[in-house]
């Protein structure tokens, strides 16, 4: 797979008949090794080995409801309560991340309502917190450690 703007990890991956399958932690599962898939399990070790999320508080490909239409978020990091906390939107390595993008990742933030969003192709990486207030994202230079999310919980 394509090299991407993470550490090195390692992951279990097998062959089944012609498919690739990487395992999924979250869903404790093997599933398709699609390019965007790639960008999915290196984000989700990066924030779980570097960036202390704990693996516990987060699931991918989660279902949510939008204007009575079924769309699913790639993952979705959950507070201490098991309240949506940031929601992560993955393309593969060579879709740009676009205002599209971003558009996509707002559409899934009216129902859920989180406090910060994350974007990223495994080679460009966007992480915003919602001034809800203010009515603004405010972007951070590199995503953050979970710990420094606490203080964002209350800001809703």
């Amino acid at each position: 797979m394509l090299e991407l703007n993470f550490p090195k990890y390692e992951f279990r991956i097998k062959n089944e008949g012609d498919k690739l399958l990487i395992y999924d932690r979250c869903r404790r599962k093997y599933v398709a090794l699609t390019s965007e898939e790639w960008v999915r399990q290196n984000m989700v070790e990066f924030l779980i080995q570097e960036k202390h999320y704990p693996s516990a508080l987060m699931s991918n490909e989660i279902t949510v409801e939008i204007n009575q239409m079924k769309k699913r978020c790639d993952t979705i990091v959950y507070d201490v309560n098991c309240q949506p906390f940031v929601i992560i939107e993955y393309k593969a390595p060579e879709v740009p991340i676009t205002q599209k993008v971003f558009d996509q990742i707002a559409s899934y933030n009216l129902k859920l309502n989180v406090p910060i969003l994350i974007v990223s192709n495994g080679l460009t990486h966007y992480c915003c917190r919602i001034d809800y207030a203010q009515r603004r994202y405010i972007f951070f230079k590199e995503i953050p450690d979970y710990s420094i999310f606490k203080q964002y919980k209350n800001e809703q």
